[in-house]
C-alpha cells in the first residue's frame, strides 16, 4: 500500500500495514545490510589482487592508479545524485537498479582483458556503490521511524560495514590462493543474484518531496564538482605536489561548481537538496564529526599499516591479524551503540567516542623500533571501539535530525563527508609525516645528496636506496631511515589526537538527550502486505 494515498483508506488498513512494519522491519534490516557487505567489500578486496593484476595486465603507473581510484573516487562524486533520485522516484528503485550495475560491473571486471577495461567496470561499479549507499541508509530512516530502534538499526549497520572492510583482504587472499584474481570479483554475483528478488519481495518503497521538478543540472554540477574536489584531494594524499596543475585545476573547478551549486539551490522553490538541514546546529555538527572522525580512522591506519610492515618487518597476513582487533572492538562499538545512546544521549557519547580515541592515540605513541604486541593490541582496541562510538552517535543524529523526506540526500551528504574525511586524512596525515621523516635523512654520512631526497620521498623508497648503496653507507640510511620514520610517526599521532580532541569540542553542539519521536510524516512508506494472523489481530 502506497503512502501516498493513505488519506482515502480505512483507519483499520492503516493500522494493518503499520503490523506489517513491525513484523517486516528487521527482515529489511538484514536485506540491507546484505547490500551494504557487498559495497564494503569492494572497497578493500581488490587491494591484495593487484599484485597479481599487475602481472597479468600489464598496467601502466598511471593506469594502475586509476584502477584502485577510480571506484571510491565515481562512488564519492554521484552520492548526492543519486541519493536525491531516490527520494524523487524512490529508494527501493534505485536501490534495485544498484544492485543490477553491481552484477553487471563485477562480471565485467572480473573478465576484463585489458586495463583500461578494468578501469571501466570499476567505474561502473562505483555507479552501483552510490545508488546502493545511501538507498540504504534512507529505507532503514523509513523502515524505523522510533528512534530507539533506529538507533540498534544503525548500530548492526555500522558493525557490518566494520566486518566488510575488515572481511575484504582476507577473502580476497582466500580467492587468490586457489583461483585467479578476477575471482575477487565474481563472488559478488551470487549475492546480488540473491539479494535482487529478495530486495524485490520484501524492501518497502519510500519516496521522499516529489513536489516540483527534479533538478538535474543541479545534480551534475553536484556530482561534477564533487569529482573534482575528492580527485585532487586522493592526488594530494597520494604524494603530489600541491602546485600540480592536475591538481589545483580539479580542485578550483570543483569548488567553484559546489558554490554555485549551493547558489542555485538556495533560489530553487524545490531545491533538490534542503540547505536549511545545515541551519539546524545538530545536523551540521553531526556532519563534521563525521569527517574529522573518518580524518583521523583513515590516515591512522594507512600509517598503521606501513609501520607494521616497513617498520617491524610483520608480513601482510600478520599486519591484517594485528589490525583485527581494531575491527572487532569496531563492532562492539556498533552493537553496543543503541544503548550508549538512550543512556548518555548523543553529546556525551560523541564527545566520550573522540576522547577515547585521542587517548588510544596518546596510549601508541611509545611505539619504536622494536615489536610491543601489548601496547598495539591495548591501543587498536581503544581506537576501534573510540572512533566506531563517535560514527555512530554522529550517524545517528544526522539521520534523526533530517526531515524524513530528505532521508536519501541526508544519507548521501553523510557518505559524501565520510569519502572526503578519508581522503583529507590521507592528505592532511600523509604531509604532516612526510614533513617530520624527510628532514631526518638529511647529512647522513656517506650518503650523496641524491640518494637522501629519494629516500626522503617515502620509507619503502629508502629500503630501496639503501639496498642499492649497501655497504655501511646503506645499513646507516636504512637505520636513519626507520629512525626518521618513528619520529614521524610520534608527531603524527600528536597531531592526530589534536584533531580528535577538537571533535569533541565540536560535538558538544549536539544534543544533550536522544530525543524519541516518531518519523516526520512526509516520507511515504510501501509496505509488504501482512501474514493473515496479523490481520486476524489488528481487525480483532
Amino acid at each position: 500500500m502506497s503512502g501516498t494515498t493513505t488519506a482515502a483508506v480505512r483507519p483499520r488498513r492503516r493500522e494493518v500495514s503499520r503490523a506489517g512494519a513491525g513484523a517486516n522491519r528487521w527482515v529489511v534490516l538484514v536485506v540491507l545490510c546484505v547490500s551494504l557487505l557487498l559495497v564494503a567489500l569492494d572497497a578493500t578486496v581488490l587491494h591484495v589482487a593487484m599484485p597479481s593484476v599487475t602481472e597479468d595486465l600489464k598496467p601502466g603507473a598511471i593506469e594502475l592508479l586509476w584502477i584502485v581510484d577510480v571506484y571510491p573516487l565515481v562512488c564519492a562524486s554521484l552520492l548526492i545524485l543519486f541519493g536525491t533520485l531516490g527520494d524523487r522516484v524512490g529508494r527501493r528503485r534505485v536501490l534495485l537498479l544498484g544492485y543490477t550495475l553491481f552484477g553487471i560491473a563485477s562480471a565485467a571486471a572480473a573478465l576484463a582483458p585489458s586495463a583500461a577495461a578494468l578501469i571501466g567496470a570499476r567505474a561502473l561499479l562505483g555507479v552501483g556503490g552510490a545508488m546502493i549507499m545511501p538507498a540504504t541508509l534512507s529505507i532503514l530512516r523509513a523502515v524505523f521511524p522510533d528512534r530507539r530502534e533506529r538507533a540498534l538499526a544503525i548500530g548492526i549497520w555500522s558493525a557490518v560495514a566494520a566486518v566488510g572492510a575488515a572481511v575484504g583482504p582476507l577473502l580476497g587472499g582466500f580467492l587468490l590462493e586457489h583461483f585467479w584474481w578476477g575471482s575477487v570479483f565474481l563472488v559478488n554475483i551470487p549475492l546480488m543474484l540473491v539479494s535482487l528478488p529478495i530486495g524485490r519481495l520484501l524492501l518497502p518503497e519510500s519516496h521522499g518531496d516529489r513536489d516540483g521538478p527534479w533538478d538535474v543540472l543541479g545534480a551534475l554540477m553536484a556530482a561534477v564538482g564533487l569529482f573534482g574536489v575528492v580527485f585532487a584531494v586522493k592526488r594530494l594524499g597520494g604524494g603530489e605536489p600541491a602546485a600540480s596543475a592536475l591538481t589545483v585545476a580539479p580542485l578550483v573547478l570543483g569548488a567553484l561548481l559546489l558554490v554555485l551549486f549551493v547558489r542555485r539551490q538556495r533560489r530553487r522553490t524545490f531545491p533538490l537538496v534542503d540547505l536549511k538541514m545545515f541551519a539546524r546546529p545538530a545536523f551540521c555538527t553531526a556532519v563534521g564529526c563525521i569527517v574529522l572522525a573518518m580524518l583521523a580512522l583513515v590516515g591512522l591506519e594507512l600509517i598503521a599499516a606501513q609501520y607494521l610492515q616497513l617498520v617491524l618487518g610483520l608480513s601482510p597476513l600478520q599486519t591484517g591479524l594485528r589490525l583485527l582487533p581494531l575491527t572487532l572492538a569496531a563492532m562492539a562499538a556498533g552493537l553496543a551503540g543503541a544503548r550508549l545512546l538512550r543512556r548518555f544521549g548523543p553529546r556525551r557519547m560523541v564527545c566520550f567516542g573522540f576522547c577515547l580515541t585521542a587517548a588510544a592515540v596518546l596510549t601508541l605513541t611509545p611505539m619504536g623500533g622494536t615489536d610491543n604486541a601489548g601496547l598495539l593490541l591495548l591501543g587498536f582496541l581503544l581506537l576501534g571501539f573510540g572512533l566506531e562510538t563517535t560514527l555512530f552517535g554522529a550517524y545517528e543524529s544526522m539521520l534523526s535530525e533530517a526531515p524524513a523526506a530528505q532521508a536519501g540526500g541526508a544519507a548521501a551528504i553523510g557518505e559524501t563527508s565520510y569519502q572526503l574525511g578519508a581522503g583529507i586524512g590521507i592528505a592532511l596525515l600523509g604531509s604532516v609525516m612526510n614533513a617530520a621523516y624527510a628532514p631526518g635523512l638529511a647529512g647522513v654520512p656517506g650518503v650523496p645528496a641524491s640518494a637522501s631526497a629519494s629516500a626522503g620521498r617515502s620509507l619503502g623508497e629508502a629500503y630501496e636506496v639503501a639496498g642499492r648503496l649497501g655497504g655501511s653507507a646503506g645499513a646507516a640510511l636504512r637505520r636513519a631511515a626507520r629512525d626518521s620514520y618513528v619520529h614521524g610517526l610520534h608527531v603524527t599521532l600528536l597531531v592526530s589526537a589534536g584533531l580528535l580532541l577538537l571533535g569533541a569540542v565540536m560535538a558538544l553542539r549536539l544534543p544533550r538527550a536522544m530525543q524519541c519521536e516518531d518519523a516526520d510524516a512526509a516520507a511515504s512508506v510501501d509496505l509488504p502486505a501482512p501474514r493473515e494472523a496479523e490481520r486476524s489481530r489488528v481487525s480483532a
